[in-house]
């Protein structure tokens, strides 16, 4: 998947925002301003961080090579994905879905049945 594969995927979520809140090389992907996706601009190949299941993601880290601890969070939560050509955009669209579900269960129910009455 290339930069622009990955925004259409995600603001197409609801309640899907996009910014640079650090700098313009780190783009981030926010529901109910909370992150769920962080691209890193200036890595190459481009490399995306998410957010997941602690036991996954231990699986995950040790099954590929692309995969590592994301250092500027709690590494237990969070990962790199670096992107290669030969990934697969199924692969990353599962991760992104998943950092984006586990995000939203942190969303107080209140906030959510708002949204949808």
């Amino acid at each position: 998947m290339d930069l622009e594969e990955i925004r259409h995927f995600c603001l197409q979520k609801q309640h899907v925002t996009e910014s640079f809140p650090f700098d313009k090389s780190t783009l981030v992907f926010k529901v109910f301003d909370k992150m769920f996706l962080l691209v890193d601009l200036d890595s190459f190949p481009i490399r995306i961080a998410v957010k997941g299941d602690p036991e996954e993601i231990i699986e995950l880290k040790e099954k590929y090579d692309f995969i590592s601890s994301a250092p500027h969070f709690n590494k237990k939560y969070w990962i790199n994905i670096t992107l290669e050509k030969y990934l697969d955009a199924d692969f990353i669209r599962d991760q992104i879905e998943k950092s984006y579900s586990e995000v939203l269960k942190k969303i107080p129910k209140k906030t959510l049945n708002k949204l949808y009455i």
